[in-house]
């Protein structure tokens, strides 16, 4: 509530009574300002308040005399009217209730008891006040043959205009029948005609009973005019229509109203306008037939149908997307490697990639866009590829995050049957794009969901089809719009969780992970650099040595990529912005022995390989959804009748390698030298450990033979050597995947040599060159060759 003011002395002096509402107003008022309506002395009137200064008004009011100057202003848009933008005459109410609504508005009911005339306008404690003049109604005088007529031809016109279809409640018109005085009554038509502000206001302005009745009959008879026109128009309206199209008809009838009155409406103008960008919109005759279509149906509907809603949301969006805009591609292939190799270290397949597509592009216009599908674990940098590419081509750049989403309408839109209808995500985007040709990536394709709201993977076959996308049909829009222009990049994790046909229709290209000193050059140009700078530092304040950035890598993360690697070194850089914050300005050199201090004791621990030769542990490597771990069997034999126990949440397919190896051990045993009997009277115990972590796959299998017959030899398997491969019982050592992946985690452990099967000695060609030279590589073809390059060479221990 706004604070209470006293009334004072000088305004005490000039109290006026009012004779009928036996009420003192006071010569000084607050005001509450009216926007579209004038309000009569003994009109009630319920008014919504909204702006601050009414509002403390009102408050003012409430909290002395109730009592307050309704002043309406000459322009409705005017939000702060000064002196000269209100009328001189207002009306003086009584403030009967009050509510206060939860948006923030005040509604009041007010009642009209006398006109009074403005003589100063100002503003005091938030709120507008006035100086005013109580106008009292004059005295009555001695009827005379005129004005006995004026009144009886507006208590007549009154009925008239009822009869007509004029909203005028009844009471109104009893009321009208027993009011004598002709002033009374003019204000009573006045309030009951709904006239603009100007006409009302005049009536208000005018103090002579019999001039304004006059005024007010003046009025009355031009609105019975147009009520008779309306009449007319209705009658002839009524016999072309029939009587199911009673919305058409009621439009109609509208029309007809406004030709006769010679107004227009808001809404053809609109129809104008869209009429215009429809002759400029260069599209198929097929999507101009459509639109078209909708400005005619929004030609025949109510403006305030909810319908007219829904088609002009329609025909914004159609004029809104880039039917045919397009970015020029940059098509310098140096300049574009160059933006790629400025982005990101290493990743070559994938920059070839982009160079081979616009040196075709280059030399066709008709190329269709490339639809490629990043796959790769967290940190490898999939998302901020796509962001490098667009850059390098020139191109608007747009993503979007699929993980999770299980509506089909997502993607294909909503169909226009209610207000909140849009179009899918691919749609909107584009028209964020403002062009047909961006790179437009969606990431985690691998983790959509489906459910009873349809597969959003399903359709985004339509999308990702190079054959289909000229003509991709968003339900929304219900018209063709060509998609074979935009580059489609979509990112994984993992292959196995997306659809086979989804798969299918997009070019996989594999970004494993990378090694040590790729990680080294990607911290020293990028890593580092963005860290120190978002930390708020500079070159001046802190080094990173080579060697101190190698430590992080190889003591305090084992990744694929280099998130954990970020981390890190933004961990160092805010400890360090704290020295400096506290007065340090000296250069802070990192260096591999001072990393302790900043990160605590190293995480990983490279002496994990166990620099021991021992018997019945074996080196192994695998594949993970973060690029490759190594893994360890170990493998022990005790007392009992035969039996295999499997531990370490191993999968199935893990379980019958472990089977496959034991049975050829037990089938080779002379082959071996392995007393026979030693089957018949151990149990043996396969473990591998990090029993926490689920494990599963049929690469393990040579790992694990090696560790039994180990065991059965009392041979020592060399701790250097990690191996991967698939065993049949035959002894034949398989392929397998994700090589790539499985050396550079070898790598990463400080493995020298590694042991895989002969047929993916062509894989060879994905791994970097610094990690060949680092490691010996052992392609086999028999288990023979596995224990011949993994067991320690001599007699069996005693």
């Amino acid at each position: 509530m706004a604070e209470k003011d006293s009334i004072n002395g000088s305004e005490m002096e000039e109290i006026v009574e009012d004779k009928d509402q036996k009420l003192n107003i006071p010569r000084k008022l607050p005001i509450l300002l009216l926007r579209d309506i004038v309000v009569f002395p003994y009109m009630i009137v319920p008014l919504f308040v909204g702006r601050e200064k009414s509002k403390n008004a009102i408050d003012f009011a409430l909290s002395s005399h109730r009592m307050i100057l309704l002043l309406t202003q000459r322009e409705m848009e005017t939000e702060e009217p000064k002196r000269e933008e209100v009328y001189d005459t207002g009306t003086v109410a009584l403030i009967m209730r009050m509510l206060k609504l939860p948006d923030g508005r005040i509604r009041i009911l007010a009642q009209g008891m006398s006109r009074a005339r403005l003589l100063s306008y100002e503003e005091e404690n938030g709120h507008l006040a006035a100086q005013v003049e109580i106008v009292p109604e004059p005295e009555a005088v001695e009827k005379t043959l005129e004005s006995e007529a004026l009144v009886r031809n507006v208590r007549g016109g009154l009925e008239k205009a009822a009869s007509l279809g004029k909203t005028i409640p009844p009471e109104v018109l009893i009321i009208a029948t027993n009011v004598e005085e002709p002033g009374r009554l003019a204000d009573l038509t006045g309030a009951n005609l709904d006239l603009k502000v100007a006409d009302a206001q005049g009536i208000l302005d005018t103090i002579d009973p019999i001039v304004r009745l006059k005024k007010a009959y003046e009025l009355l008879a031009k609105e019975i005019e147009i009520l008779d026109v309306q009449s007319r128009i209705s009658s002839e309206a009524k016999g072309e229509m029939d009587k199911l199209q009673r919305q058409y008809f009621l439009r109609q009838q509208m029309k007809a109203i406004q030709k006769e009155l010679g107004e227009g409406n808001e809404l053809q103008e609109e129809i104008k306008g869209y009429q215009e960008k429809l002759k400029k919109l260069k599209v198929a005759p097929e999507i101009r037939e459509e639109v078209e279509k909708n400005i005619s149906r929004l030609a025949q509907m109510h403006p305030e149908s909810a319908e007219t809603t829904v088609v002009r949301n329609y025909l914004d969006w159609m004029f809104a997307l880039p039917w045919n805009k397009s970015t020029v591609d940059n098509l310098d292939l140096k300049k574009a490697k160059a933006i790629l190799d400025e982005d990101h270290y290493g990743l070559d397949k994938v920059k070839e990639r982009i160079i081979e597509y616009l040196a075709v592009r280059k030399l066709s216009k008709k190329i269709k866009g490339p639809i490629l599908c990043f796959v790769g674990p967290p940190g490898v940098g999939k998302t901020s590829l796509g962001r490098s590419i667009a850059r390098a081509l020139g191109r608007e750049f747009l993503r979007i995050s699929l993980g999770g989403v299980r509506d089909e309408a997502e993607i294909r839109g909503h169909r226009r049957t209610y207000v909140g209808a849009l179009p899918g995500r691919i749609i909107q985007g584009l028209r964020r794009a403002g062009s047909n040709n961006p790179v437009f990536m969606m990431d985690e394709v691998d983790k959509i969901g489906a459910d009873f709201r349809g597969d959003p993977s399903s359709a985004l076959l339509e999308v990702l089809d190079p054959e289909q996308n000229n003509s991709f049909r968003d339900h929304y829009l219900a018209v063709p719009f060509d998609l074979s222009k935009v580059m489609f990049i979509t990112t994984a994790n993992l292959l196995d969780p997306i659809q086979p046909a989804f798969r299918d229709r997009m070019e996989v290209i594999h970004l494993p992970g990378y090694t040590e000193e790729e990680k080294l050059e990607i911290a020293r140009r990028h890593l580092v650099p963005k860290q120190v700078k978002e930390n708020a530092l500079s070159e001046k304040l802190i080094r990173f040595t080579p060697g101190a950035i190698k430590t992080m890598i190889s003591r305090y993360t084992r990744e694929a990529g280099v998130r954990n690697l970020e981390r890190e070194i933004a961990s160092v850089c805010r400890k360090t912005a704290r020295k400096v914050a506290e007065g340090k300005t000296t250069q802070s050199q990192i260096v591999p022995a001072s990393l302790e201090s900043f990160l605590g004791p190293a995480k990983i621990f490279k002496d994990e390989l166990r620099k021991k030769d021992r018997v019945g542990v074996a080196t192994g490597v695998a594949w993970t959804e973060t690029g490759g771990e190594v893994l360890f069997v170990e493998a022990m034999k005790m007392k009992g009748k035969g039996g295999l126990l499997l531990t370490g949440s191993l999968g199935d397919v893990m379980k019958e390698s472990a089977q496959a190896a034991l049975s050829y051990a037990r089938a080779h045993a002379k082959e071996w030298k392995i007393e026979g009997k030693i089957f018949g009277q151990n149990d043996f115990h396969i473990h591998i450990p990090e029993g926490a972590i689920p494990k599963d796959g049929p690469s393990a299998g040579i790992t694990i033979a090696a560790s039994l017959i180990s065991l059965c030899t009392d041979r020592k398997v060399r701790w250097d050597v990690a191996m991967t491969g698939e065993i049949t019982l035959q002894g034949n050592v398989l392929p397998i995947g994700g090589v790539k992946e499985k050396v550079l985690a070898a790598q990463r452990a400080g493995v020298r040599r590694i042991i895989l099967p002969a047929p993916n000695k062509k894989d060879l060609i994905d791994i970097p060159s610094q990690v060949k030279r680092e490691i010996e590589f052992i392609f086999v073809e028999t288990i023979h060759d596995v224990l011949a390059a993994a067991l320690v060479k001599g007699r069996r221990r005693t």
